[in-house]
Formats: structure tokens, sequence, C-alpha cells
């Protein structure tokens, strides 16, 4: 099933200069407007688009899903039946887990810095985690800490490209291939992200990509599975939709002559509930003609931040190499070592500023502490970076009154608290 639509034209987000705050000037009052964290800029060609679905009638997965994955495969430089929609990216990391054969008795390592369905997925097709520690200038995996964890159980590496910068994918496939894991990468905040030239999500035989709501391409709820081999992808596409060999779409459509066919689904193979639907897809197709143009945008706030809070008592997020591209997904801030970070969390609240956490390290939930016997203690640099971490407002419609607010609600709390210094 091929579906092509164009996107129509949108004019580029006007960049500017870095913006200057003067520091003399009083704090601002509390913005009487809560600053929504990771808020997406939809445009008037997505709420066509989304009109366009209702008023035809068919809202489940249709043309314009097939329309969406092939967008997406090319723009990961991948052939059309190489990806495959979702409804989100936990559902991916399933699906991939599963088709990599992995069950009970295999182990899986990935990052504690991480939310927690990239653990959950794992344990959905009865495999054990196993977790290794991260860098703490990159907060990703630190490949030293994967070798030292792999043992004979060991059946796949799963890397999260945190905050969209990559990881060392030279050393994690190299650990791979060597010992003959799977690499299955969580690139939920990798969509632009690129390692030497080469585009995430196309290091190992599958690569998960989450469309939530905060994303940098969002359908609202959604993911994308890509998958090395094709015959990966229809597996998955099958799984997807209960084990149908059919979808409903396929089942109504015409046949060539024109006449009305229908045609019967079997179920082949016991699946899941994870299809993407045209609804969704109607968003993310225009969203995706738009990265490019979003990322720059996100890029000049990043500038911003790290010049507007040059100076506060803060360690800022560091930069990539040059031979990556970092997707600008999260700005991440630290406060010192010894600093309490939740009054700053209340504090920016208390001013209408949303803010996030990402992440508490996930031996710090008690679920996998009781059950797993995890202690946040056996990684303690993702430990101490989820006890001190959070991440500031960061999207393509920032408005420079946002920063503004933002980088004057940071400085008038650490003006009221100059006990909180930099270790």
């Amino acid at each position: 099933m091929t579906a092509h639509f164009s996107h129509p034209a949108r004019p580029a987000l006007k960049l500017t200069e870095p913006i200057q705050v003067n520091t003399t000037e009083a704090p601002p009052s509390p913005r009487e407007d809560f600053l929504v964290f990771g808020k997406p800029v939809i445009g008037p060609e997505e709420m066509a688009e989304v009109q366009a679905v209702l008023e035809s009638g068919w809202l489940g997965t249709g043309p314009r899903v097939a329309a969406f994955e092939q967008s997406f495969a090319a723009y990961k430089g991948l052939d059309d039946e190489q990806a495959v929609g979702v409804n989100s990216c936990t559902a991916a990391l399933h699906l991939a887990l599963k088709l990599s054969g992995i069950g009970p008795g295999d182990e899986v390592i990935t990052t504690p810095l991480t939310f927690c369905a990239t653990v959950n997925a794992i344990l959905h097709v009865g495999a054990t985690p196993v977790l290794a520690d991260v860098d703490p200038v990159t907060q990703n995996l630190d490949p030293a800490a994967v070798a030292a964890a792999i043992t004979p159980r060991t059946a796949a590496i799963l890397p999260v490209h945190f905050a969209g910068r990559p990881c060392d994918m030279t050393a994690l496939v190299t650990l791979a291939d060597r010992h003959g894991l799977e690499i299955i990468e969580d690139c939920a905040h990798a969509i632009e992200t690129t390692y030497h030239g080469k585009p995430a999500g196309t290091f190992g035989r599958f690569a998960a990509f989450s469309f939530y709501a905060t994303k940098n391409v969002t359908t609202g709820e959604g993911g994308m599975l890509l998958c090395r081999d094709p015959q990966d992808a229809s597996r998955a596409r099958t799984l997807s939709l209960h084990g149908l060999s059919r979808d409903a779409y396929t089942r109504f459509r015409q046949a060539p002559d024109g006449s009305p066919h229908f045609r019967h689904y079997q179920m082949v193979e016991p699946g899941f509930k994870y299809n993407l639907t045209d609804l969704a897809a109607a968003l993310g197709l225009h969203q995706l003609s738009r990265v490019e143009t979003n990322l720059e945008r996100r890029s000049l706030v990043w500038k911003n931040y790290n010049d507007m809070l040059a100076g506060v008592p803060l360690n800022l997020p560091s930069e990539s190499d040059s031979d990556e591209t970092h997707a600008r997904h999260l700005y991440t801030v630290h406060v010192g070592d010894d600093a309490d970070r939740d009054p700053l969390l209340d504090f920016l609240l208390q001013q209408n500023i949303g803010i996030g956490v990402h992440y508490l390290s996930v031996a710090e939930h008690p679920w996998y502490q009781t059950s797993l016997g995890w202690s946040p203690d056996a990684q303690p640099q993702a430990r101490d970076l989820g006890r001190r971490t959070l991440s500031l407002p960061l999207t393509a419609g920032l408005t420079e009154r946002d920063l503004r607010d933002v980088v004057s609600v940071v400085k008038e709390f650490f003006d009221e608290r100059p006990d909180l210094l930099l270790e």
C-alpha cells in the first residue's frame, strides 16, 4: 500500500540573536499563565490534516500511517518497508525484543538513567534487565561499565541516546560484535541525532522512537519501530495488530479493477494492540516536515540558555562532539553535589514555570528494589545525576519572554539561596 501526501510549505521560524538579560532589572512577578514543559508547536497544517481525517471517516490505521512510515524511513535513509508505526515507543521496544527472540533466561544491558518503560519492556518479554552505569559527562551508557556487565546470559545491549546526545556507538557496536549480542536502540529522544554522520536508529537490528506529546516530533501518543530486515518489519506489523494477516484498511480496499473486494484475514500469531492511527499520523506528517527547522530553533534556545545562565551556580549540559548531531530534546542542569535540588523545582513551579526531572535512576523506584533487589548505589554516577538534575523548558515554540522568565526565576532563586554553590 502506497500513499503520498504533500507537505504544505511553512515559513521558517524567525531566528533571533542570543538574548541579553539585564541582570540589574527587578525580578519579574510570577507569570499569570503556566509555561507548559515541552509544549509542542502545532500549526495550521496539522490541524487541517486532522480535520481531513475526521471528514474522511477513516480514523484508524490507513493511508496516512503508511505515508508517515514512508516519510520517516526516508528521513532515516531507509526503505519504506523498514519502518512500522506503533502507538508508543514502549510498544516498539517490546516488539523489538520479541522479534529478537529475547526471553526468559536472557539478560539485556541498559542504562539506569532512563524512563521506566525501557526496563519494563525487557521485563515484559520475561528477560532480566541489567543496569550499567553512565558516563557523568554525556549521561549515556559507559561502554566500560557495559563490558563489565556482560555475562554468558547477555543477549542484547539497549542504549538510550539521552536528551538527544548519541551514545558511543563505536564502542557499543564493537562490544556487541565481539560477544554476538543484539543492539536495540532506544531513540525516544533522538529523532534528529547522528553519530559520526550516521543517523541514530540505524546501528542495530532494531530501533524505537517516540512521538509522545513532549517529543521533537509528536503525534500526541505514538512511536516507530525501525527494522534492519524488512521481514522483521513485516512480522512487527502483524504483531502490532493482534497478529492479523491484514488490517481493516487493507481488507476493505477495492480490487485493481475498481470493484468491491473483501479480503479475509487470518490470525497467524498472537499479537498486541499496538497499531498507530491515521488521526495520530496526520499530526506526524507535518511535524516531520519541519523537524530540521525546529531543531535550529531549539539549538538557538539552547545557546541562549548557556549564555544567560553563565555564572549561575548550576552545572550546564555539556556539548556533544563536532561529528555528532545533538537532537536538543532536553536541556538538563544539575545543582551542586551537596545541594538539595527539590527546592528549586518547587520554586520554579510556584512561579508558573513547568519543569521536568530526567531522570531519577530507575533503581531509585521501590518496585525494582523490592522485586529485583536493585540499589541505586550500584550505579553511583546515575544515582548522583538523578538526585541533582532538572530539565528546563525547551521547545521550538519558546519565546523570548519565556526564556527571560525562566532565567530570571532561576537567578532569583539563587540570589535568595547564596549557600547553594557549585562544588
